[in-house]
């Protein structure tokens, strides 16, 4: 990717360190995470843990750019003046930590006037960090990162999948959208942390990336992760998609990827979601 406009390098390495630090903290105590409460009838939870690194996490935000707006996963929203605002997920993946899954990931973005600049996913489980600015490309420890292959691959692309908390069980379009993808792919990952399955994009280890009414605070860090690498972001309907956090969850269903996967993957999801239209 080119390297064009402002470079974030301050609020990008306020976020790596913080994304780090918190992610110290979760590995550290992994085995200990207990659950605090059920969010709502959707049935996420949110542990001890969750709480403990968003402490960490808006302590170093705040710190270096008090005047700046945070939306964070448990806190909402800590408004302030501007035009700025940071995205926090402390424990993308709590789901997962309050069963024993270690399968989690702390992120952390920048949005300008609605639209995603900076972004940091950092998995704790591994060490690793990856990170984006707008029109700078997306990297991690070795380099850039490369994103997915555009050829569609045989028998089937890998695709992730998503859905945000308030879709009900029996959806139409959210059942026809997994069955569709389990008929038309060779394997089709639930993962339960949204930020993971855009670092996994990002870096090539799969094909795609499916999204139904997607949760807003994880949105648009791990989009523009992948769309660094190279990967289009389109509707369900194949218009550009731009992702956002603000605003219902109506306008934050896509389908992420690249080349032939994106045309096939399109043609699929359009098919699906006609027939129940």
């Amino acid at each position: 990717m080119p390297n064009s406009g402002p470079d974030f390098d301050r609020e990008r390495r306020v976020a790596v360190a913080a994304a780090e630090e918190a992610g110290g903290l979760l590995r550290r105590r992994f085995g200990t995470a207990h659950c605090v409460r059920t969010k709502d009838e959707s049935g996420d939870v949110q542990v001890d843990l969750d709480l403990a690194a968003e402490r960490l996490v808006l302590g170093r935000i705040r710190g270096h750019f008090p005047h700046d707006r945070i939306l964070s996963e448990e806190a909402g929203l800590l408004d302030a003046a501007g035009e700025r605002t940071w995205l926090v997920d402390p424990l993308d993946g709590s789901n997962n930590v309050a069963i024993g899954l270690p399968a989690y990931v702390v992120g952390i973005g920048l949005c300008l006037d609605g639209a995603p600049v900076m972004g940091v996913v950092h998995e704790p489980v591994t060490g690793q960090t990856w990170h984006a600015v707008r029109g700078r490309g997306a990297h991690g420890a070795s380099g850039a990162l490369p994103g997915p292959a555009p050829e569609l691959p045989r028998p089937g692309p890998v695709v992730a999948w998503t859905q945000g908390y308030a879709v009900r069980r029996g959806d139409a379009t959210a059942v026809a959208l997994r069955a569709v993808l389990e008929l038309s792919c060779r394997r089709v990952l639930q993962l339960w942390a949204p930020l993971l399955g855009w670092s996994l994009l990002a870096r090539g280890t799969i094909d795609a990336f499916v999204g139904y009414r997607a949760e807003g605070v994880d949105l648009p860090t791990g989009a523009l992760l992948a769309a660094e690498t190279g990967v289009e972001l389109r509707t369900l309907s194949g218009a550009r998609f731009r992702p956002g956090f603000a605003g219902d969850d109506s306008g934050r269903s896509y389908v992420a990827a690249r080349g032939e996967t994106l045309a096939y993957l399109l043609r699929e999801v359009g098919e699906a979601t006609r027939h129940v239209a």
